[in-house]
């Protein structure tokens, strides 16, 4: 049985990064990608089960194939890949081509610490990509799939196979899989308290009155 049921998916949409970041906070750990964002302004939130790749740079060794092609090929529709590939933070760890072949199979979105390349393809398929820039440098010759679904590093979050995907304009987290329900039941509860702050702050109360009646700075504590 898969670990992101329907429910689960629908109920960490309606969270955002932020919140599942400060749940984590509460329960005593944090897994959060450091410097990874949308590539584009319009880039949709994304929510999926993790499907993990490693590269290496090549040293100019034979490379027999497209980087991330067997990891797409053998993704479940829904999925998202996670990308370590900080190694060489200059090259290329997503292009037109693996990201028209992700859109195609129904993945929900890409991850990468790396760079990417064709944004305009990218942007017109209006496939969730998010990375920590921009190059044209082809990974040909210089960069190459090491591993697929072993566990990996990505901005600074530990990610496996399975684990919870979780992407907006924030940012991105991951959710180990075995924490998935406590961490999301944690998250709803803070945003509501959140959301009942904006809420009094709109009515007209004085943004130090709702701070000291939520006890805001202690909240993660509660």
């Amino acid at each position: 049985m898969r670990t992101l049921t329907q429910e689960l998916r629908e109920r960490l949409y309606k969270l955002g990064t932020t919140n599942i970041s400060d749940a984590m906070d509460a329960l005593g750990f944090s897994n959060v990608c450091h410097g990874i964002v949308p590539l584009y302004e319009s880039c949709k939130k994304i929510v999926g089960e993790a499907i993990t790749q490693r590269f290496i740079p090549t040293d100019n060794l034979p490379k027999q194939k497209h980087g991330g092609m067997e990891t797409i090929q053998n993704a479940a529709p829904g999925s998202v890949v996670v990308v370590e590939g900080s190694v060489r933070p200059d090259m290329n760890t997503c292009g037109g081509i693996a990201a028209t072949a992700a859109c195609m199979n129904g993945l929900a979105g890409w991850v990468s610490d790396g760079l990417v390349r064709d944004v305009d393809e990218i942007v017109e398929l209006d496939f969730p990509m998010y990375c920590k820039g921009r190059t044209v440098l082809t990974a040909r010759g210089r960069f190459m799939e090491a591993a697929i679904n072993e566990p990996v590093c990505c901005g600074g979050a530990l990610c496996r196979f399975g684990d919870i995907v979780v992407g907006d304009k924030s940012g991105v987290v991951i959710i180990p899989q075995e924490r998935l329900e406590e961490v999301t039941a944690k998250a709803e509860e803070i945003a509501a308290k959140e959301e009942a702050m904006i809420r009094s702050i709109k009515e007209g109360a004085a943004l130090g009155e709702v701070d000291t009646k939520a006890n805001y700075e202690n909240m993660l504590k509660n």
